[in-house]
């Protein structure tokens, strides 16, 4: 099946320093949602180092998930790729974490909306809403590389950009989410941390 995977070489670059984070933020067993699964190298990298959870793999894109289930396919604690539109009802309806790894700036703010609702219905309190990707803070771009991020991705997509984490925050609070941490990772990018409220 390994001409069936897709590649993303940023994930391979990235991968070891999410892992790191989602070791000392994640339960010790349980469910992790995964929305936005892409190539299904970051699940497949996760899932192999955290066998004690059990990964729910998810893609908007039908043409992905059998790139994700090839990369997976010789781990049992990972589920079969669902297809999932954050803006639609979700096929899942209970998990105890959610990652969601480069998806807010490359899709439609309704998205991130979208994102946060579902969550609140399927997360059990107490549970850890992980994003990681670039961010503004105050309005501001961290970085001049970000900033022409954010250009080239409103050129292809004038829905697109990089978010600000104010506005991604305030969000999550109305959803029933508290920020828990904010951790500054590699290539300007960081790990933002949400807790769903108990």
């Amino acid at each position: 099946m390994t001409e069936l995977r897709r590649h993303a070489p940023a994930t391979q670059r990235n991968r070891d320093f999410i892992l790191e984070i989602l070791k000392a933020i994640l339960p010790a067993s349980g469910d992790v949602l995964e929305i936005a699964s892409g190539t299904g190298q970051h699940v497949a990298h996760f899932a192999s180092k955290l066998e004690k959870l059990q990964w729910l793999p998810t893609d908007l894109d039908s043409d992905a998930l059998p790139s994700i289930d090839s990369w997976c396919e010789n781990l049992p604690n990972v589920a079969q790729a669902q297809k999932l539109d954050v803006r639609e009802p979700w096929p899942i309806k209970a998990a105890d974490a959610l990652i969601n790894v480069n998806m807010i700036h490359i899709s439609p703010w309704e998205s991130c909306l979208s994102l946060f609702e579902g969550a609140s219905k399927v997360l059990t309190p107490d549970a850890i809403l992980y994003l990681y990707g670039p961010f503004k803070r105050g309005g501001q771009h961290t970085a001049p590389s970000n900033e022409r991020f954010d250009i080239s991705l409103r050129s292809n997509n004038s829905s697109w950009g990089v978010r600000d984490l104010d506005d991604v925050t305030s969000v999550a609070n109305e959803h029933g989410f508290s920020l828990d941490q904010i951790v500054e990772m590699p290539a300007n990018n960081l790990s933002v941390i949400f807790r769903k409220d108990a």
